[in-house]
């Protein structure tokens, strides 16, 4: 067995210090919350931290190290009387991304490590899996939903078709303008803006791909990690699960007996721990329909600006693919609100305002460029 290294230890005392803060927080706001379920979920929250600090003061005393009392710092000591005074959902937000950090320091140790003994990268692996389950039932007690490392689909295609559209039309409308304020040829304007949508196609493609791609193998690798909990710890899953249960608003008892009965079937088990943990619904984005209505999308929106040089000349051109890339502008901003939930007329405005940006942008970058102004 490794002999944990200086390094080792000094996070070991940073897990140990950590784990007690967040066992604090959530003692505190369980003091101060009216509702006795949610109550009772931020003191079994607390209880679940302070096992966690017990592991690292076990294998900290196991090296000889001496703990003293356990006293939080000055931050978290703030975040209580911030709490005590109306702010509680503030705390709150502090402890998600708190248990965030923690999640993304545990598997940075398990993967960066070669120096900690077996049963301290075991503990890691699990307690980072805890605080992954906690961040949810946080979302989940703050009013948001699935875990924040995890993307998760929203309007499918609908949605890659307004974003590509959206990318295209404004990035080759600055490109355009850029050209205009150069003062230089119809004809160049034409080769620069199609050689900025086969560019920009091709780029926002790729970029659907390789996140579609990433994702899939993401899923695969927590479904993995999923089923190898489910056989060897059932016991710590079927608690963990009817604790995700009870963050949905079931009954602890209704809660348990309704992991008891999922955690019987294997199969049935990882596709719920997938939904309820990990926020994994089980429809995959297909790598190859993501690259390809993300590219052709944002071709179109790139070919909106350009439109009217295949057409006309001169200062018409100009004028018409400013007023044709605006309103365009416009209506994809509009489109958006179907996913941010904003106003129609409020989220298109902002678009607009956008476009003007860009297209005053480029017009000025081209004539500083050339000369002109």
């Amino acid at each position: 067995m490794a002999q944990p290294t200086k390094e080792t230890i000094k996070d070991w005392q940073a897990h140990w210090q950590d784990e007690g803060e967040s066992a604090y927080r959530y003692r505190t706001l369980a003091s101060l919350e009216g509702d006795e379920a949610r109550r009772k979920l931020y003191l079994r929250l607390a209880e679940v931290e302070l096992r966690h600090r017990a592991v690292y003061e076990r294998l900290l005393r196991e090296q000889g190290v001496t703990l003293g009392s356990f006293r939080p710092r000055r931050w978290t000591r703030i975040q209580g009387w911030l709490a005590r005074h109306g702010g509680a959902q503030t705390v709150l937000a502090i402890g998600i991304q708190d248990e965030i950090n923690e999640v993304k320091s545990y598997l940075n140790q398990h993967q960066s490590r070669d120096d900690s003994p077996a049963d301290s990268d075991s503990t890691a692996r699990q307690i980072a899996r805890d605080e992954a389950a906690h961040v949810e039932l946080l979302k989940q007690l703050s009013g948001g939903q699935g875990e924040p490392w995890h993307r998760t689909a929203s309007g499918g295609m609908l949605r890659d078709v307004i974003y590509g559209f959206n990318d295209g039309l404004t990035a080759n409308f600055g490109l355009i303008m850029g050209m205009i304020g150069a003062a230089t040829q119809p004809e160049l304007v034409l080769l620069a803006g199609l050689a900025g949508l086969v560019a920009d196609a091709l780029s926002m493609a790729g970029s659907g791909y390789l996140a579609a791609k990433s994702e899939q193998e993401v899923y695969q690798h927590e479904l993995h990690l999923e089923r190898g909990e489910l056989e060897l710890m059932p016991e710590l899953e079927l608690e963990e699960l009817a604790l995700l249960y009870e963050a949905n608003g079931m009954p602890p008892e209704t809660a348990r007996l309704a992991a008891s009965h999922v955690i019987k079937d294997p199969q049935l088990a990882l596709k719920e721990m997938a939904r309820q943990e990990l926020g994994i619904s089980g429809v995959a984005s297909s790598p190859l329909r993501e690259a390809l209505t993300t590219g052709i999308a944002t071709a179109i929106g790139a070919l909106i600006p350009l439109s009217s040089f295949f057409f006309i000349g001169g200062a018409a051109a100009v004028w018409s693919a400013f007023a044709i890339s605006m309103i365009s502008h416009f209506a994809v901003g509009s489109a958006r609100s179907l996913f941010t939930g904003r106003g129609i007329f409020r989220s298109g405005l902002d678009m607009f305002l956008i476009g003007l940006g860009v297209a005053v942008s480029g017009y000025l970058v081209g004539s500083l460029i050339t000369g002109k102004l």
